[in-house]
């Protein structure tokens, strides 16, 4: 087991394991770093979304948390005008390929979007850029769940679910770029992949894009 280390989090000190993804240590002791690709049982963090920037002091540039190992005298803070700034653009290009409309998402009330945007007072609408098209229709094959593409945003946290986890590996990215999405292999729907409805990655889903279906009263 690794030694214990002292860091400091927005003039916190806290103890921490030694190699510690800073992410883990600072919500574990209720301190609020937006996320969304991140998953505590990953060993090696992609840091896709770009949304859990810090500032180290003694580093120019800020940082990724959920990339950032704790070691004795790290010292952090969670806002800075240059991490504020990457976080709300990092946050308005993932609004521009997301589907809005909460009131109708079947996430509302346990959206990671929303709560990112109330802890850090950003707007659930775009100003700077433009909504990408989003002409998807929604897989609803399976029995238990289905798939909204269109609130996709491309934080893994199923793939590797379905694929580390589960050890189905029906769900997996495909294409590159802006055309870069979450889907079966040769995009056949997901009652004709390897899916067995497990449910894991719903459950892991941070947008709403995979939501159980409602049951209906005669079942």
């Amino acid at each position: 087991m690794s030694k214990k280390v002292t860091i400091t989090i927005d003039g916190r000190e806290i103890e921490a394991h030694e190699g510690e993804k800073v992410l883990w240590v600072a919500l574990d002791n209720s301190i609020f770093i937006p996320n969304l690709c991140a998953l505590k049982e990953k060993e090696h963090p992609s840091g896709s979304c770009r949304l859990c920037y810090v500032q180290v002091e003694g580093r120019p540039e800020p940082v990724t948390a959920c990339t950032l190992a704790a070691k004795e005298g790290l010292s952090v803070q969670t806002r800075s005008p240059q991490v504020d700034r990457l976080v709300k653009s990092a946050f308005e290009l993932l609004l521009s390929n997301h589907r809005l409309g909460c009131g109708r998402c079947p996430r509302r009330k346990s959206c990671a979007l929303l709560k990112i945007a109330r802890e850090r007072g950003l707007k659930m609408r775009l100003s700077r850029l433009s909504a990408l098209e989003l002409d998807v229709e929604i897989d609803e094959s399976p029995e238990t769940f289905a798939f909204d593409r269109s609130r996709c945003l491309l934080c893994g946290r199923c793939v590797w679910i379905c694929q580390e986890v589960a050890r189905v590996g029906a769900l997996g990215f495909t294409n590159r770029g802006i055309t870069r999405r979450v889907g079966t292999f040769r995009e056949v729907s997901l009652a004709q992949s390897p899916c067995t409805e497990c449910g894991l990655c719903v459950e892991a889903c941070p947008s709403g894009a995979l939501y159980f279906k409602e049951k209906s009263d005669d079942k």
